[in-house]
């Protein structure tokens, strides 16, 4: 799960342009360039189309396509040339915790930052068309992102609010406020992470809602009125589908089943995908009451959901891990691809948790097909070939007494940095960190109720690194390459059709490597961590290449203490410098001859 407490001050602010440094640039409103103003004018309104099958040029969901790949079929940038990659510019945003990833739409780049500030920008130098910063008295939360639709750009704010502002000025164009029947102090410990899901006509977002009673959930909103159509709560209910798999607990007694990453969407199936988090509630759920037709799996903890985005109907779900003592997240992204299995192609889901174990469904049934451990775990001691259930290893069960060395760290295998699949090759590049944890025993207190140790350590074979960008041939189910760093990654990976992977890493490092093999083939150095989501667009015939830096959120910040604490580990080495936390973009393009 991701919680995050940060301390602002946000006020309203709506321009078409503000004071703002760009490099030496700086201008007021009535100095605005008219090529700016067209650049605006110009825009085309994002399509169902569009959404569907962008254009090369373009990033307009949060992955860039609806199957969450996190790929791009732009070739200028490649093996070839990428030695030759510059900055082009680069632009300050609001200081605070990110986690962002910028849109691209017809030149113009929009970047949803720290302070729940939202900026457009010229995408081939970085100036500010017009900028808005939502007033809210809740601290404000790292944000994945945003979604564009039409004219509309959807924005989740800090005070659980989803906003449709009007893409060519930053007008708010209608303001939904979510709503839910629990006290104020609980309400405040709701948020919102994702960036929203467009699909079928609704504007789709997941809630965060980890110590929140009866838990999280995924609501839909029209994308013309702003109106609540639907809601799909991601903890069963007594009485309901699942709603004996929570040992006998009433539904206030539930919690978790939180949704902070950005749903997938299959058009032709209509089905819209999300996971779930698990529980910190883990003490009442440790071992079953052992009462006829109760059990305490969960659900729909650590749960595929396949919902219809008109409706939200549940057609089908299927969980990954039950009763998860040790926070294990399968939130993450779900990926929809075709594959050969057996001979015969399959339409399927795609998604990994915190374990590194990959499992894949079938798109249309949930129907389970097959696993692939990435090695990396020992609390998973068995799957089941038919059904995928999971049986924990002895060792990893808490108890009172014993301590065990438990890999992963809580941390995970991944975490939110994504991982991206090039369906030229078949191979999904995935950000690791290599890191275990002192496993209990139970009542030290700490996030999970059952007060089980999570102390992270080494790995007993650890050689230093613990950081990876693993390759895995997904139809094959094969580890093909691995390219292994002293510090975890910090970034997505991004995929690009020019035989690249590019990513950053806690040490400020921002690569690009061999899609073939891992070779490092550029690489430059922030001054600040690059904690984003990188993407690759195209403006007039020329590639870019964008990726955010800045103050450490929750995941970098817990690293840099856990790398600092490790420095006694042979081959480790401490950051190279001391990050400021000065927020930016940081674009790069071929150097022109």
């Amino acid at each position: 799960m991701f919680l995050n407490r940060q301390i602002k001050s946000a006020l309203l602010f709506t321009s078409l342009v503000i004071f703002w440094q760009v490099s030496s640039f700086a201008q007021s409103g009535s100095d605005v360039p008219s090529t700016k103003l067209r650049l605006l004018e110009n825009m085309s309104p994002v399509t169902d189309a569009m959404l569907n099958n962008p254009p090369d040029s373009d990033w307009l969901i949060w992955r860039r396509t609806y199957n969450s790949f996190g790929h791009s079929p732009l070739t200028q940038i490649n093996q070839d040339n990428v030695a030759n990659l510059k900055k082009a510019w680069q632009q300050s945003l609001a200081d605070g915790p990110n986690m962002a990833t910028p849109l691209v739409h017809d030149g113009v780049m929009f970047v949803y930052g720290a302070q729940d500030t939202l900026v457009a920008l010229d995408a081939t130098n970085g100036e500010i068309l017009w900028s808005y910063q939502h007033q809210s008295d809740k601290a404000a939360s790292a944000k994945i992102g945003i979604a564009l639709h039409g004219n509309k750009i959807l924005v989740p704010t800090s005070d659980l609010r989803i906003l449709a502002l009007n893409s060519k000025t930053g007008e708010v164009i209608w303001d939904h406020q979510i709503t839910s029947p629990v006290s104020a102090e609980e309400f405040s410990n709701y948020a919102l992470r994702g960036a929203p899901l467009i699909a079928n006509g609704q504007v789709i977002q997941g809630v965060t809602a980890s110590f929140v009673p009866r838990g999280g959930f995924i609501i839909a909103v029209d994308l013309a009125t702003g109106e609540e159509t639907w809601r799909f709560n991601t903890l069963a209910r007594p009485g309901e589908l699942g709603g004996n798999s929570w040992n006998g607990l009433s539904l206030q007694e539930r919690s978790g089943g939180s949704v902070w990453i950005p749903g997938s969407y299959d058009a032709a199936l209509d089905l819209i995908y999300f996971g779930t988090a698990p529980t910190y509630d883990t003490a009442p759920l440790l071992h079953s009451v052992n009462q006829p037709g109760i059990n305490n799996d969960a659900l729909f903890t650590n749960s595929t959901i396949a919902l219809r985005p008109k409706t939200g109907e549940l057609v089908w779900f299927y969980q990954h891990v039950a009763n998860d003592q040790w926070d294990m997240d399968w939130v993450y992204e779900r990926q929809i691809m075709d594959l050969q299995i057996e001979g015969k192609s399959h339409r399927v889901v795609v998604t990994a948790g915190k374990l590194g174990i990959f499992d894949a469904m079938d798109a249309a049934t949930g129907k389970y097909l097959f696993s692939l451990d990435m090695g990396l775990q020992n609390i998973i001691a068995s799957i089941d070939p038919d059904t995928g259930a999971k049986t924990t290893h002895p060792n990893a069960i808490p108890n009172a007494e014993d301590t065990h060395l438990l890999c992963p760290y809580a941390l995970g295998v991944r975490n939110w940095p994504a991982t991206s699949y090039n369906p030229d090759n078949k191979l999904i590049y995935v950000p690791i960190s290599e890191v275990c944890m002192d496993g209990g025993p139970t009542g030290r207190g700490g996030i999970l109720t059952s007060g089980a140790g999570m102390a992270p350590k080494p790995a007993a074979d650890s050689d230093g690194k613990f950081g990876r960008i693993q390759a895995v041939n997904i139809e094959t189910r094969e580890l093909v390459w691995s390219f292994r760093e002293t510090l975890p990654p910090t970034t997505a990976a991004l995929s690009t059709s020019g035989g690249l992977v590019f990513t950053g890493s806690l040490d400020g490092s921002f690569k690009a490597l061999n899609n073939s093999n891992g070779e490092v083939l550029w690489q430059t150095q922030f001054d600040e961590i690059p904690q984003s989501f990188p993407v690759t667009y195209s403006v007039d015939g020329r590639q870019y290449v964008a990726v955010v830096i800045g103050q450490p959120a929750i995941l970098a910040s817990t690293w840099m203490g856990i790398m600092s604490s490790f420095q006694g580990v042979e081959g480790n080495t401490s950051l190279v410098q001391t990050m400021q936390g000065k927020a930016s973009i940081q674009v790069f393009s071929l150097t022109e001859n």
